[in-house]
């Protein structure tokens, strides 16, 4: 294998809280906001770029303002759909109630803010619904699962985010191809009923780095949300290699994707999901994954789409933190073990044995640390002629040999 340098546009933020203030400044935004109200803003399960000080400079303006906000986490079922589960996630990140300089209130209990004309109840986090004012925060990036005007976002927020255990389950009850008009008919729903003040949306590139912050009115979200999703499909990072035999991710998790590893990256969609059979077809014929993140607390959403893994990654799968995803969702296939091997070199050669029963020398095979950073990974000999005509691919090394320690792992 040999490491490779992937070049993607690198423009970011110099200081993205900074940009946020600028942002809260105007006036539209400003005039929503009373002294004495209390605003819940929402933190997601997402692991967000410069996360803790853009939350914590909203807090902090929005005391500035005279309001006294307060932190919900707006994470529908993650966190095994507890809400020790969800304080637990957010602490994770270093979103605690001491760095924020508010409180954290964290429940499963909601209220219902609508109705769909169908009758079903739009619910929304009891808190949140009950305070002066909500301020959506969220990163605005094209969704794992559906294709749509609202994707990954602050509709999305609104609509499952908020909605605890209970909405998210009800905007999952259609099914994976009606996830795109529910997530906008229950999100609309939401945010013209419940008192959202306004919205703050980040932007990111392909390097996982913030490049736009957007502080949004009321009427902004509708309009300029789907403005935000565009720019954030044009940076989306991928790799530059096709038609790959085996793909290795060394990790996968809640934070890094809501199905562990970002499908539009690895192509290992739901099987239900409404995705072109074209972008399906660029699936490597194996998928390994070799461990989960420290930060998704054994929730192994998506290892069912991989095809090989490991002992390591069996033993570290939380059924409470895992299965409460999927009974919300109505999705099996995302936490279904694929077979596993007792370590990391086993693993990589089951896929190989599976796909050839030669040595493996011209596998296309490539190696990632997890579906956010690919600025840097490992390809195979077979690929080396592509990466050396490749315009954006530069090669840092040698082809060397997999190092795998004594127990036979790679790290």
């Amino acid at each position: 294998m040999a490491l490779v340098h992937q070049r993607f546009p690198d423009w970011s933020l110099p200081d993205p809280a900074a940009e946020l203030v600028h942002e809260l400044g105007r006036t539209g935004i400003r005039a929503q906001v009373r002294p004495g109200m209390k605003v819940a803003v929402t933190a997601g399960s997402r692991g967000l770029d410069a996360y803790v000080p853009l939350l914590r400079q909203l807090i902090t303006t929005l005391k500035e303002m005279g309001a006294q906000p307060f932190v919900v986490p707006a994470m529908g079922s993650h966190g095994g759909a507890t809400a020790e589960g969800q304080k637990d996630l957010l602490n994770g990140y270093g979103i605690t109630e001491e760095a924020m300089g508010a409180p954290i209130h964290s429940s499963m209990e909601v209220a219902q803010v609508a109705a769909t004309p169908e009758g079903d109840p739009v619910w929304m986090d009891k808190r949140a619904a009950q305070a002066d004012g909500i301020v959506l925060f969220n990163r605005v990036k094209p969704h794992t699962g559906f294709r749509g005007r609202y994707e990954s976002g602050l509709l999305k927020m609104a609509a499952v985010g908020l909605g605890k255990q209970k909405g998210a389950e009800i905007v999952h009850a259609g099914g994976p191809g009606a996830m795109a008009e529910r997530v906008e008919l229950f999100g609309t729903l939401a945010i013209k009923h419940a008192p959202i003040l306004f919205g703050v949306a980040t932007v990111e590139n392909a390097c996982d780095r913030v490049c736009a912050v957007k502080a949004l009115t009321v009427g902004e979200i509708f309009r300029r949300e789907p403005e935000l999703l565009e720019r954030a499909k044009a940076l989306l990072p991928r790799i530059f290699f096709e038609d790959l035999d085996v793909l290795v991710v060394d990790r996968i998790g809640k934070n890094i994707s809501g199905p562990g590893m970002d499908p539009n990256v690895t192509h290992t969609y739901l099987p239900d999901a409404p995705i072109p059979q074209m972008l399906r077809d660029k699936r490597a014929r194996r998928v390994i994954v070799l461990d989960l993140t420290k930060e998704t607390h054994g929730a192994a959403m998506g290892i069912g789409m991989a095809d090989i893994t490991t002992r390591r990654v069996a033993e570290k799968l939380d059924p409470e933190s895992t299965y409460p995803n999927c009974l919300t969702s109505g999705v099996t296939a995302s936490a279904k073990l694929p077979m596993f091997f007792e370590n990391d070199r086993l693993a990589i050669q089951a896929a190989v044995r599976t796909l050839s029963a030669s040595d493996g020398s011209g596998m296309r095979m490539v190696r990632i640390q997890d579906t956010l950073h690919l600025g840097e990974i490992w390809i195979s000999q077979a690929l080396l002629p592509q990466a050396l005509g490749h315009p954006d691919v530069e090669v840092l090394s040698p082809t060397v040999p997999m190092a795998f320690d004594a127990q036979g792992n790679l790290f």
